[in-house]
């Protein structure tokens, strides 16, 4: 674009701008008094309603994240990236600044033809937290016009340029009928330039999980582009797909707040608990082929995804015993375990040895930790409690039991996978030699241990010796009733 061209595209938005705001630069008294009127009647008033809400993350089981990018680089930066996208079928969501926009609509129009998205990045990228109310309702207001006119678009998201949050730009987004306020769960800090791309790929790569927002910059740091490459490859390893935005919110739910999830008080504190009564249960008493695959702790998305798909390749449902500070990391994989069809049980928060603790500390762990596995699946967890290293005695038990925990549930078949040193090999081995009817089996989800080389053959080799495979909450149920 040359600059004759570029001076009158400024202009014209400068002119945007100043009609948009009531505002001239050239008035006569008459006309300076008329402003004043027309000001007067434009003037935005502070919004009293319900805030925007923020979207650092989306709530969803399904295999998807979001990769967004602030800003608009050049016009051979933006081709570049575009490419780059293209060449990795990527589609992503672009935050652009009205005034870049309204400089360069072309670029703006070659993002939505490639099948991308575009959102409010506010006008000017100004600093929110220095500007006054309507101050930050022009600068939304005005890049959502700009936008619109240039693109046909009209933005649902708006994004500040640092991602930072502030109440007056939740209201002023509310009061413009916008959906949300996005900042992001992984960002990378590609602003510094000292960051190659292999640095900033590997950040990434470390913290994906699905439902995450990544944050780019399109106008700083070239190295960007190479990055897309390496990204694209850490989301195949794990299966992941990159979405549009909007399509990833659409395709998630609705987190609701802890106290309007049904029981989620159905475990409390109670100090009166010395008579209260506990089953331990270490196997099923059955005469059926059947028996539970458990898992305990907590692992990174990488690792347990693939545990997942493993028994889906397999149709085994199992049960999950999580180690509750994980889950507030990740509810979003806790998730993906109960959409699975899986069973998810607490394991308490901070996984400590309990019998070290002392009862008020036991439960408050307790408590805790099932909270936050209801808020994380939105429902209420199975009613097993299994004790970290499976170290339990009757005064822990009867702790554990008053806050509503009645089941304590241990198992008859460990192989201790969570030693690395035990290879895919010696958990075979040690599974087959002692699982019989009812048996509970423990394996872990931690990552670096030989479980996932494992799993495979554990659950061909036991199908072939004529075992069904049922949850535990189901097996002791079943055999209750006698079934």
């Amino acid at each position: 674009m040359n600059i004759s061209t570029k001076l009158c595209k400024g202009i014209v938005l400068l002119m945007t701008v100043v009609l948009v705001s009531g505002c001239s630069m050239f008035a006569s008294k008459d006309e300076s008094t008329e402003r004043q009127k027309i000001e007067k009647k434009q003037k935005i008033t502070r919004y009293t309603g319900e805030k925007s809400k923020v979207l650092s993350h989306v709530y969803t089981g399904r295999k998807e994240l979001a990769l967004t990018f602030n800003g608009m680089g050049d016009d051979k930066m933006m081709k570049s990236l575009l490419e780059q996208l293209d060449a990795h079928k990527i589609k992503a969501t672009f935050f652009l600044p009205g005034m870049r926009v309204a400089e360069e609509p072309n670029i703006a129009k070659e993002i939505l033809t490639r099948g991308h998205e575009i959102q409010n990045n506010t006008l000017n990228q100004l600093d929110m937290s220095k500007l006054s109310y309507e101050q930050i309702y022009r600068e939304i207001q005005l890049s959502n016009e700009v936008i619109k006119r240039e693109t046909g678009i009209s933005p649902r998201y708006v994004r500040t340029k640092s991602g930072d949050v502030t109440d007056d730009v939740r209201l002023a987004a509310a009061q413009l009928g916008m959906e949300a306020v996005v900042s992001y769960n992984i960002n990378p800090k590609d602003r510094d330039l000292q960051k190659d791309a292999k640095t900033i790929g590997d950040y990434i790569a470390r913290y994906m999980s699905r439902g995450s927002i990544i944050s780019l910059n399109t106008d700083i740091n070239p190295e960007v582009i190479p990055t897309i490459p390496l990204i694209a490859k850490a989301a195949a390893d794990i299966g992941y797909q990159f979405v549009p935005l909007s399509e990833m919110v659409k395709n998630g739910g609705e987190r609701k707040p802890l106290e309007q999830i049904p029981c989620f008080d159905a475990v409390k504190l109670n100090p009166q608990f010395e008579n209260a009564k506990y089953e331990l249960v270490y196997q099923v008493d059955t005469n059926k082929k059947q028996i539970a695959l458990t898992f305990d702790d907590w692992g990174s998305d990488k690792t347990v995804t693939k545990l997942l798909d493993i028994l889906a390749e397999h149709d085994v449902k199992a049960t999950f015993f999580l180690r509750a500070k994980g889950v507030e990391n990740n509810p979003n994989l806790a998730r993906a375990m109960v959409d699975g069809g899986h069973d998810v049980a607490n394991h308490s928060y901070n996984h400590p040895v309990i019998t070290t603790l002392t009862a008020e500390e036991l439960q408050k762990d307790v408590v805790k930790a099932h909270q936050v596995i209801t808020e994380a699946i939105q429902q209420q967890p199975v009613m097993l409690f299994r004790p970290p290293t499976g170290v339990v005695d009757d005064h822990t038990a009867k702790v554990i039991a008053a806050t509503g925990y009645k089941v304590i549930a241990l198992y008859d078949v460990t192989t201790l996978d969570w030693d690395k040193k035990n290879s895919a090999q010696d958990i075979v081995n040690g599974v087959m030699s002692k699982t019989k009817n009812g048996s509970v089996i423990l394996l872990h989800m931690l990552d670096d241990i030989h479980t996932i080389e494992a799993l495979p053959i554990v659950l061909k080799s036991l199908k072939s010796k004529g075992y069904t495979f049922v949850k535990m909450d189901d097996m002791i149920k079943q055999s209750r009733s006698g079934n």
